[in-house]
């Protein structure tokens, strides 16, 4: 009977699993809601092209709006990956973070033109140099993750130096 949890703290772990579980269940929920809600705001943007707006900022709100649905999307993808894995997985998080700074950049470049030859010309060019820098290391991250999750397994099942087994060493 050695190494089995007294009954308290078995029942206090499927408690908090159930939890964990209801707790992911409605951020999940929230998610795919906002998802939706985004692109149907993205829509009626959409059809603003024929009123007084011009086609740029149409095109710039509803661009900006889907890269804000790719978002909710690739967070609604690390939410169904912790439940199915039961642990955190980083790599989602890295590309939310780049595509919110891709967003950014975007958004900042049409917007550059506009600003060019005025006091904030300065703070527009160093914001787009700080962002462009921040997708390369979230890019590098993201790439070191990748490489990591390809190494063998460091756990017991994994060959030994020289190629032996531990088992049938």
């Amino acid at each position: 009977m050695e190494g089995r949890q007294p009954w308290h703290k078995r029942v206090a772990e499927v408690v908090i699993e159930v939890g964990e579980d209801i707790a992911y269940f409605l951020i999940a929920a929230l998610l795919l809601v906002l998802a939706f809600v985004i692109l149907v705001e993205a829509g009626h943007v959409l059809l603003e092209v024929t009123g007084s707006r011009g086609v740029q900022d149409v095109v710039l709100d509803v661009l900006d709006l889907l890269l804000l649905v790719f978002i909710v999307v690739e967070l609604l993808f690390a939410v169904r990956t912790t439940i199915a894995k039961r642990e955190l997985v980083a790599e989602p998080f890295l590309l939310v973070g780049v595509i919110s700074v891709v967003k950014e950049i975007i958004v900042l470049s049409v917007k550059a033109p506009d600003l060019m030859g005025t006091d904030k010309a300065d703070d527009v060019v160093v914001t787009l140099g700080v962002l462009g820098a921040l997708v390369l290391v979230l890019a590098a991250a993201a790439w070191m993750l990748r490489i990591k999750e390809r190494e063998p397994s460091e756990g017991e099942d994994s060959p030994s130096p020289g190629g032996r087994d531990r088992v049938g060493a």
